[in-house]
């Protein structure tokens, strides 16, 4: 995790009066073109690193120089501690608890409490409560991957449960609305592509390596697509649904109708994850507008039902 290395870096160099280039490489088992980034990376940050070339050269920080604990506020130790420890819950390794106790080293005793207590003001769980057990596997596969930059291969299923085989070169993890993601090259669609950990199977790394193209992140925010596809429905609920419709819109748009029930302005797209959800809503909702929407509905409704009774 370049995070963790760019501190565990700034800490070797507080600690010693010079390392070159190269012991700083092997130590963190990176390139010297790495390394060599990473210290302009520390440069920039506002560390001030001085180069010495030559035999017995290396980096150093200035003399003038000198960072301690109070560097840090009780609000900044207490961000990054809730941070890496939310972070942990869900990719696990060494390189996180490296991190932890690195932290933890800048806290003073004397305000050791009050900054745990900030810090455990809110937690953050990423893991799930249910759901595929292959997602974590995953997740350190393609971190290894990642580092490695080695090729993965897995089954995919992609819409309408259509299976390929895919050969990907990884890129990126991306949580993304409690969902992980790879983002990576797809050399049987020659382009990027996002996949769904998931939808995976039969995750394996490759031997064969492969070289970085330029790229640019997915797109992950989705306010302006999502503004020209949606659109509002009414649906008439039962009061005991109250709680799992709140999860799509605010009780802003909920009407009272009667004393057990509610008309609610719903958000909605015309696709299948939008009609899915109404129909979890079983007997205790009823699209009443727009027409096509409330017809679309009674279909799917009676295909439901042909299946029982066949």
């Amino acid at each position: 995790m370049k995070v963790d290395r760019l501190m565990s870096i700034v800490l070797i160099l507080l600690d010693k009066e010079r390392i070159s280039a190269q012991e700083l490489a092997d130590r963190f088992e990176v390139s010297l073109r790495t390394i060599y980034r990473d210290i302009d990376a520390i440069d920039l940050a506002g560390v001030p690193i001085r180069s010495t070339p030559g035999v017995g050269g290396g980096f150093e920080i200035m003399p003038d120089y000198k960072m301690d604990s109070k560097v840090f506020s009780t609000a900044d130790l207490s961000a990054i501690l809730m941070g890496l420890s939310s972070l942990s819950n869900m990719v696990r390794g060494d390189e996180l608890i490296n991190a932890l106790a690195k932290i933890k080293s800048f806290i003073p005793a004397d305000r050791a409490k009050e900054i745990e207590l900030k810090a455990n003001q809110i937690y953050i769980d990423l893991s799930q409560w249910t759901g595929n057990n292959n997602i974590q596997p995953h997740v350190e596969i393609i971190k290894v991957a990642l580092q490695e930059n080695k090729l993965l291969t897995f089954e995919y299923i992609a819409h309408q449960g259509n299976k390929t085989v895919r050969i990907v070169e990884p890129y990126q993890l991306v949580m993304k609305s409690s969902h992980w993601y790879l983002y990576g090259y797809c050399q049987n669609r020659n382009d990027f592509r996002l996949f769904r950990l998931s939808r995976m199977s039969g995750l394996q790394i490759l031997e064969d390596t492969f070289t970085l193209r330029d790229f640019q992140k997915p797109q992950l925010e989705m306010e302006d697509i999502v503004a020209i596809m949606q659109i509002e429905i009414k649906i008439r609920i039962h009061q005991s649904i109250i709680d799992r419709v709140l999860d799509y819109c605010s009780y802003e748009n909920f009407h009272p109708d009667g004393e057990e029930h509610y008309i609610v302005s719903f958000p909605f797209i015309e696709n299948e994850y939008h009609y899915d959800i109404l129909l979890s809503f079983g007997d205790k909702c009823e699209c009443l507008e727009p027409l096509h929407v409330r017809e679309k509905m009674k279909r799917r409704i009676y295909d439901i039902v042909s299946i029982y009774e066949s």
